[in-house]
């Protein structure tokens, strides 16, 4: 696995998985849950460390008691949830402390990797108080690292008038079909850090290039949109419920792309 290293020196895993429909009937976002996660397991015993969860999912506590009962030590995973733009958990300090503090518990856990505000707060004395809440956690040991999830330039200027500790990263959307580039150009100036959901998004005539690309190196169109994703410098964290793509995603480190190559990508 490689690591980057985020604006608070904190490191995180390049490639991580999701858990949105983890441990739902039909894999489905809204189905109801199960008792148990296989797709998790097989991805801690693949080698996956980073978890990428939220409060939204329904799922923590499954996906917490998952980890706590796994071999993997807990130094060494790195876990991440969000925080809802919901009024039930930023209407006030005392529920978005009481919002973390169930997180913590979900997660069997004294600490928190990375914590997140799920979508922009539009009520700006209510994401200033979230984001002081949250700072608090920060500088109390219980949150490693803070961000932003589905923030614009609007928001995070908007959060840079007041807050005392900048941002770590923002998770974007960022595909081939939704590039975000002005955001990412935006992102890379503040020095926080792009995580990617949705990032095997893709249209036919993209994946026959990718696929072209990936032949040089016996890999699939999929592995090459990756390593592209992960060369410069975005987190990934793609999810599948099946163990050989599960383990295809995590084969990215034995090879390199030629500048040749990005190009293309870039030109998609």
């Amino acid at each position: 696995m490689e690591y980057i290293t985020l604006n608070n020196e904190v490191k995180m895993p390049i490639v991580g998985t999701g858990t949105n429909t983890y441990g739902k009937v039909n894999k489905d976002y809204n189905g109801e849950l199960k008792n148990e996660i296989p797709e998790l397991e097989s991805a801690l015993e693949l080698g996956y460390r980073s978890i990428d969860a939220a409060i939204s999912y329904r799922n923590e506590a499954l996906v917490g008691g998952i980890l706590a009962e796994s071999s993997v030590p807990r130094e060494e995973l790195f876990i991440t949830t969000k925080v809802p733009a919901r009024e039930e958990y930023v209407s006030s300090k005392e529920s978005t402390r009481a919002a973390i503090d169930n997180s913590l518990k979900n997660f069997k856990t004294d600490y928190l990797d990375l914590l997140l505000i799920h979508a922009p707060i539009e009520d700006k004395e209510q994401l200033k108080n979230t984001w002081e809440v949250f700072e608090e956690y920060y500088e109390a040991g219980k949150l490693k690292a803070i961000g932003v999830s589905n923030f614009k330039k609007n928001h995070l200027d908007e959060l840079n008038e007041f807050a005392k500790v900048k941002p770590a990263v923002n998770q974007i959307q960022i595909n081939l079909t939704e590039k975000n580039k002005e955001l990412l150009d935006v992102l890379k100036e503040e020095g926080i850090t792009p995580v990617a959901w949705g990032p095997m998004k893709t249209e036919e005539h993209q994946d026959k290039v990718l696929d072209e690309i990936g032949k040089a190196y016996g890999k699939s169109g999929a592995q090459v949109l990756l390593k592209y994703q992960i060369g410069r410098g975005v987190v990934v964290i793609p999810k599948s419920h099946n163990r050989e793509n599960q383990a295809a995603n995590l084969d990215l480190f034995d090879f390199e792309l030629t500048a040749a190559d990005v190009e293309k990508i870039d030109n998609l």
